[in-house]
């Protein structure tokens, strides 16, 4: 059996799922008090790494996704799959899950 060494250039996402980096979380409180990891709030902006073809349709071609590589979203707080590559956080979303892209 062959092993595969999973880093972000070897995840391609299928269909209208996007592959995005996790922005890091605030380390101290307003008032510069340390938060633990225990207590930290799980970020729900990223940058996106990667995106699939889009979605298919009837006659069997592809509708290109609206974001892109590059972008910087919002996206719903329970959403996706959480992924660890490389000692980074990244998670892997429909299309459908992303609320907003960040200008």
């Amino acid at each position: 059996m062959a092993t595969v060494t999973l880093n972000v250039k070897t995840v391609r996402p299928l269909g209208e799922r996007v592959l995005v980096k996790v922005s890091q979380s605030e380390e101290k409180t307003a008032g510069g008090i340390l938060l633990p990891d225990t207590v930290k709030e799980k970020p729900q902006i990223g940058e996106i790494i990667a995106v699939g073809p889009g979605r298919r349709n009837d006659d069997g071609t592809f509708q290109p996704l609206e974001v892109t590589v590059n972008s910087k979203v919002l996206y719903s707080k329970y959403a996706g799959t959480d992924i660890k590559l490389e000692n980074e956080e990244y998670v892997l979303l429909s299309e459908k899950d992303i609320l907003a892209i960040i200008e």
